[in-house]
């Protein structure tokens, strides 16, 4: 039963990021259309791509007849604040911040799938199935100018800790 848990806890998880993701890039695009124009097109791919994931773990979920995570409202609260505040900072924040976030986001789908392909198929071809959009989102921002220089770095450990957290909080809830 435990494993069972575990496998719940990942997909509520996860459901949970790509909704902070979707809340992140909506806010950017929004301030970007202003203010970053050439950021909108890159942004809104990344957008449609997390979009697609929350719906991967969404029926995940209900196929499972599990919950979802109490700390949702927190993610889709948390992730248009990062958002706002970064895409005003101009584009090296929103690539950082975007690089940030899908650096410790790839760090733990990879603990995730070392767990799931012990324990469950079904969960693993979900998790698997965001993979490869993580990891181009995190080369894109990385070469866009979101690595961790100057104040970038002050991005960076705000982001990523942030994230970090709200990861612990969500195994919680």
């Amino acid at each position: 039963m435990a494993t069972q848990q575990e496998v719940e806890r990942i997909l509520r998880v996860d459901h949970a990021g790509e909704r902070g993701a979707i809340s992140i890039y909506t806010m950017q695009i929004a301030v970007s259309k202003y203010l970053w124009p050439n950021c909108v097109p890159a942004l809104e791919e990344m957008l449609s791509h997390e979009k697609a994931h929350y719906l991967i773990f969404e029926a995940a979920l209900k196929k499972r007849n599990a919950r979802t995570c109490y700390a949702l409202p927190f993610w889709n609260f948390g992730g248009a604040v990062l958002g706002l505040i970064t895409a005003l900072f101009g584009p090296a924040a929103i690539w950082s911040c975007t690089a940030a976030v899908e650096s410790t986001v790839y760090k733990h789908i990879q603990e995730q799938i070392i767990f799931l392909k012990k324990h469950d198929e079904d969960a693993l071809l979900a998790v698997q199935a965001i993979e490869a959009d993580e990891k181009s989102h995190l080369e894109y921002a990385l070469n866009n100018g979101g690595k961790p220089a100057r104040i970038n770095k002050i991005i960076w450990a705000v982001v990523s800790s942030s994230t970090s957290v709200a990861i612990w909080l969500s195994r919680r809830l």
